[in-house]
């Protein structure tokens, strides 16, 4: 039985938290980070103490239309309640956290219809262009210790079957406090091209959308948090964080099934690219945070070139309030890089 659920499979929240470890009792150093592989299902699940908190599928069983790669579901809070959702019926490609690309030299890496602005209607229609991302191996495990994680090596695979990247990517969890409740998600990824020709990496804003630049890392909230406030480092708030450079954006929102809430802070990071990084975030038709690295501005990479992306995420097993989550932001801010 995973840890954060019952005999049945369903989400508990566990009110003592993660189980005390050692003579520090609640002490957020006592609580141990641990990292369990199982190669057979293609799975690693991080535990902190008793609760599983986040759980990557490395090799899934995706639909070709919902273009596979890895993914991060379930991630939970420290007392086990849920952040995430899985293929929602409004859209099947969304799988929690996921790293991927929605425009990629005219394949769609995303997965779902391809936003083509001569189409006609909303303009997106689909087609056979979807890429996959195959898990070629993992070249280190961090297993224990006050920070668990990976580097794990994938190739980027188009349509056609071309070889068009090879990523080296790395995550890292780490910072347990249990008296906050809260833990953190690096995420750092090298992206080579290795087409022998430019790869244009862009978004549905670079294509001619408006608001819709979603692209990278990105994470869907659960459907609980459907219309919960989004606010951002500048200041904005809502919709007004769509697009913002600001360096910091974050949902708070309210569980179903269980009582209290919880938040997710996430950081812009940095791009080795000139475009900026811009949010694409929403909430009134699903809660979404995604620092797009090519919101709306393509990114062109030569033959042979990397593109470099650093992001961090942190949750908090409460809700939090504008003034408390500035302080919580500026402590966890990361380093350039990470």
């Amino acid at each position: 039985m995973p840890a954060g659920a019952d005999a049945a499979g369903r989400a508990v929240r566990d009110p003592a938290g993660p189980a005390p470890y050692g003579p520090g009792g609640r002490d957020p150093h006592a609580v141990p980070l641990r990292l369990h592989h199982d190669p057979a299902a293609g799975v690693l699940v991080v535990t902190a103490g008793r609760t599983a908190v986040a759980r990557y599928v490395y090799r899934p069983d995706t639909p070709a239309e919902e273009s596979p790669k890895p993914y991060f579901h379930p991630l939970r809070t420290l007392s086990g309640a849920p952040l995430g959702v899985h293929r929602p019926w409004d859209h099947r490609w969304h799988t929690g956290l996921q790293f991927t690309w929605s425009h990629l030299s005219g394949d769609n890496f995303w997965g779902g219809p391809t936003f083509d602005p001569a189409a006609p209607g909303d303009g997106y229609v689909w087609r056979r262009n979807h890429g996959r991302q195959v898990h070629r191996g993992f070249e280190r495990c961090d297993t224990a210790g006050a920070g668990v994680g990976f580097r794990e090596r994938l190739d980027w695979i188009a349509a056609r079957g071309e070889r068009w990247i090879d990523e080296s990517r790395t995550v890292r969890c780490h910072g347990v406090d249990a008296h906050r409740g809260l833990w953190v998600l690096d995420f750092g990824t090298a992206l080579t091209n290795v087409r022998g020709a430019p790869l244009h990496f862009g978004s549905p804003t670079t294509r001619g959308r408006p608001g819709a630049g979603y692209t990278g890392l990105f994470w869907r909230g659960p459907r609980a948090w459907t219309g919960a406030p989004v606010v951002a480092a500048d200041g904005s708030a809502g919709d007004a964080v769509m697009g913002s450079q600001a360096p910091w954006a974050a949902v708070s929102g309210e569980h179903d099934a269980l009582d209290g809430g919880a938040t997710v802070l996430a950081y812009a990071g940095t791009s080795s690219a000139p475009a900026p990084i811009r949010w694409f975030a929403r909430s009134a038709e699903y809660a979404a945070l995604n620092p797009s690295p090519a919101f709306d501005t393509e990114i062109v990479l030569a033959a042979g070139g990397t593109l470099r992306l650093a992001h961090r995420f942190v949750f908090v097993d409460k809700r939090t309030e504008p003034a408390e989550l500035a302080v919580l932001a500026a402590e966890f801010a990361p380093p350039p890089g990470l």
